[in-house]
């Protein structure tokens, strides 16, 4: 989330307090997350009400389905995240407005515990979501979303659980992924 602007949340809208674990009773699974995601990128209105800037990404936290945590992202033309992954968390998005490319490497990251990873040839994979496509993934995942787009604003879903308790970026270098720097979620207030 590093250097977007922010937009207020509507009242109505608060941020979601963490409850159990993964997997524990009462907390939402990849598919509850997607399931969620889905439906609010539907909601045109909820959707049309994110302010839109050139210059940088904005977003409105949203309550996600028990306990997680959920934001409605804009994307100018030509944004995107570069290589991250959700602390731990999983998570779904969905495109709700434009389009979006997620490139993504299919193989099971260590989470914590090393600074440079050489990665190993054909794990790198590319998705396209437009108009409600979406996609869950798990507590593993490292990817990079953007918006391709020259002319065209994106707009997508996105919702964590357990809430996220960091961001690690990575600088990629070919077949080398090197951890740069860890957000917390108080630099997302």
């Amino acid at each position: 989330m590093s250097s977007p602007v922010h937009a207020s949340a509507p009242s109505s809208v608060v941020p979601a307090a963490a409850s159990a674990a993964p997997g524990a009773p009462g907390a939402p699974s990849e598919a509850d997350l997607l399931d969620f995601v889905r439906r609010t990128a539907a909601d045109d209105r909820l959707v049309g009400s994110l302010p839109l800037d050139p210059q940088g990404r904005t977003w409105i936290r949203l309550e996600g389905p028990s306990g997680s945590e959920a934001w409605l992202i804009s994307w100018p033309p030509g944004s995107g995240t570069g290589w991250h992954d959700h602390g731990g968390s999983h998570g779904a998005f969905a495109a709700a407005a434009g389009h979006l490319t997620e490139q993504s490497l299919a193989a099971r990251l260590p989470t914590e515990g090393w600074t440079l990873l050489e990665l190993a040839d054909g794990i790198d994979r590319e998705r396209q979501l437009t108009d409600g496509a979406g996609r869950a993934f798990g507590p593993h995942h490292v990817h990079q979303v953007f918006n391709g787009s020259p002319e065209r604003h994106a707009v997508s879903v996105h919702a964590y659980y357990p809430p996220l308790p960091m961001m690690r970026r990575y600088s990629r270098s070919g077949l080398v992924l090197r951890l740069e720097q860890v957000e917390w979620p108080q630099e997302w207030a």
